[in-house]
């Protein structure tokens, strides 16, 4: 079982952050978004500066009118699906439903004010503008990464090492497991070696909150039961300053919990792993995009 002393060095080596410089903007799927619809913002750039906004809206309506499916992002909405807005007449209608004819598209553009925007030229070119709102956008998605980071730093680790992996795996595979319930459990890591399959849950946290004694509870109980059953064990890999606000939750899963480690630690699970020999994809049965 750990030590008091083991514990305070567990704390002692907690990280502030484990997000890298490339985490807060995903440029290779920012990129990939603009791609998408560059052909129809290149044509939305003729009306940029155009005196008579109206008729040039009709006249590139008359060319393509499907050019016009791309305009909620230029007001920074994903898509308008299902979005109503009041209209100047006091009717409330579907946003996307306004794209269908060339007067809906000359409401919306000049409810939403982007009349003057293109009028004034404040835009030079769409495809470089919406690069820059798609790049905004994107820092909604910094939560979801967030979630992801700790899951791809251990994932490198097990690369790095050659650890052969499987992610996101459900207890439901192992009838052995029937002891947690009728719940389905998803695993993040499960790694077979000669002595045990492990099943490993990894998080970070470098902020406080009731959810972390939760987490630290859920696993004290997930645990032992786990550990009863021969041939498996449960495997804990987590950090971040925030568990200093759950010191003593932390602290009693620490000597409930045999297997667990932080990103300092973790070398020392890769190298039990690697004493006990881990089984191989090829043994596993597995396909490369699944290690």
């Amino acid at each position: 079982m750990h030590t008091k002393e083991q514990f305070e060095l567990f704390m002692s080596q907690l990280k502030e952050t484990n997000a890298t410089l490339g985490f807060f903007c995903d440029f290779k799927k920012i990129n990939s978004n603009v791609e998408a619809i560059a052909i129809k913002l290149n044509q939305l750039n003729y009306l940029i500066g155009q005196e008579d906004l109206d008729g040039a809206i009709r006249r590139l309506w008359l060319e393509n009118p499907k050019v016009y499916s791309v305009l909620d992002i230029l007001i920074a909405v994903r898509t308008s699906d299902n979005k109503k807005a009041i209209l100047e007449d006091g009717r409330v209608e579907l946003i996307n439903r306004l794209f269908e004819d060339v007067e809906g598209v000359i409401d919306y553009i000049h409810g939403t004010g982007l009349d003057e925007v293109l009028q004034k030229k404040q835009i030079k070119n769409l495809v470089d503008y919406v690069f820059g709102v798609e790049t905004g956008l994107d820092t909604n998605a910094r939560k979801n990464r967030s979630g992801h980071l700790m899951e791809n730093q251990v994932a490198s680790s097990f690369d790095k090492s050659g650890i052969t992996y499987r992610q996101e795996v459900y207890s439901t595979e192992y009838p052995e497991l029937s002891v947690l319930g009728e719940d389905k459990k998803r695993f993040d890591f499960v790694i077979e070696t000669t002595r045990c399959k492990y099943l490993i849950e990894v998080n970070f946290y470098s902020g406080g909150g009731s959810k972390l004694n939760e987490v630290a509870r859920a696993y004290s109980e997930l645990s032992p039961k786990i550990n009863a059953v021969g041939g498996f064990e449960f495997v804990w890999i987590t950090d971040g300053i925030g568990w200093k606000s759950a010191r003593n939750k932390l602290e009693e899963a620490y000597y409930t919990i045999p297997c667990i480690y932080n990103l300092t630690t973790l070398c020392d699970f890769i190298h039990k792993l690697k004493s006990e020999g881990v089984i191989s994809s090829r043994n596993l049965g597995l396909f490369n995009d699944e290690v």
